[in-house]
């Protein structure tokens, strides 16, 4: 099990050290996941990471990947929403990775929103809790929140309904707390609180800390124009200076690891994990292009979701960061054209 997660997320990564353990972890999920190791007949060790076995993120839809080993316990699994037409993706959760990934999401936000709990507001509904043996993408992001929680409150009466929202609930605990912690899907969060919150909201809101966090996309915001200006305008207008809107990226098949937007407008790649980019035609790795975003990390043991290929677009970004941090940087630019609406981030 690594320890690369007790160092900061975003310091400078001893790239041997990780390479030695991916490798390793690899041979793992060879030895225990007889579909994967199908894929990679005569798997080496790799001498870059360019060079590890990988996991285009559309067979999580159609192959049960899970990977056998003594020690290591299955629990739930982890879906998608189901995609136009492609089903949902399906990721065996196993104890030691959910351990692992806590750990992560947990060390990664709390360089964005900080230390120390408040209530945390989900935009969602709390039937969406009662899976049975398994947990939506959704919710599994609200739950990454829960270290800097105090009580979840869950404010659709209806999880697919942005008009259902409980603003008594809102107002409730805007009376008897200073601070909150607000979570959403990108569309949901705007049409739901940005987009029709009652003016009387806004005065019990007035002064208060709050620090929104959203995932998804902005697809289905492109027919009514709201960009990223306009969206945080909207969900900060009449709060505390300090509160702050934190845009992650994530997949379901990279549960633990999420990518927010720094404040210089890049995405940083915490120490133990990788993002490289492949050309969508010959899969040469790139730099300073842009391409397919594959992504890689040292939390998945349950099964091979480890080193994925996506179907998202970005770009590493060379040299420092304005922020400040000293971690690889990379930029989000879409979706590789034609490619499946994705429906665990609603884009």
């Amino acid at each position: 099990m690594t320890d690369l997660l007790d160092r900061p997320p975003f310091a400078a990564r001893d790239d041997e050290r990780f390479l030695a353990e991916m490798n390793a972890l690899t041979r793992s999920h060879l030895e225990g996941c007889a579909p994967y190791a199908r894929m990679w007949p005569g798997a080496r060790e790799a001498a870059s990471v360019a060079e590890l076995p990988f996991v285009h993120v559309g067979l999580f839809k159609h192959l049960a990947l899970r990977t056998e080993r003594a020690g290591l316990e299955h629990q739930r699994t982890l879906e998608s929403s189901s995609t136009s037409g492609g089903g949902a993706s399906r990721i065996a959760l196993d104890a030691l990775s959910s351990e692992l990934q806590a750990r992560s999401s947990r060390a990664i936000l709390a360089d964005f929103v900080g230390e120390g709990r408040r209530p945390l507001l989900v935009l969602d509904s709390v039937r969406s809790l009662r899976g049975r043996g398994g947990v939506s993408a959704r919710v599994a992001a609200a739950l990454s929140l829960q270290p800097f929680a105090e009580g979840m409150h869950f404010l659709l009466e209806d999880s697919a309904d942005p008009a259902s929202m409980r603003w008594s609930a809102v107002t409730e605990l805007a009376a008897e707390h200073d601070r909150l912690l607000v979570y959403g899907f990108t569309w949901i969060l705007w049409l739901a609180w940005g987009a029709a919150r009652p003016p009387e909201i806004d005065a019990a809101l007035a002064g208060k800390t709050i620090h929104f966090v959203h995932s998804g996309g902005w697809k289905k915001l492109e027919d009514a124009s709201v960009d990223r200006t306009r969206f945080d305008a909207a969900l900060l207008a009449g709060l505390d200076p300090a509160s702050r809107v934190v845009d992650f990226y994530g997949l379901v098949e990279q549960v633990g690891i999420v990518y927010p937007l720094c404040e210089a407008g890049h995405r940083h790649v915490p120490a133990w994990a990788e993002v490289l980019v492949r050309d969508p035609h010959t899969l040469e790795v790139l730099e300073n292009a842009a391409g397919m975003l594959q992504l890689m990390n040292l939390c998945a043991y349950g099964a091979p979701y480890h080193n994925v290929l996506t179907e998202d677009l970005g770009r590493t970004v060379p040299g420092a960061c304005p922020c400040g941090r000293t971690a690889r940087r990379f930029d989000l630019l879409g979706r590789i054209p034609k490619a499946e609406v994705r429906g665990c981030a609603n884009v």
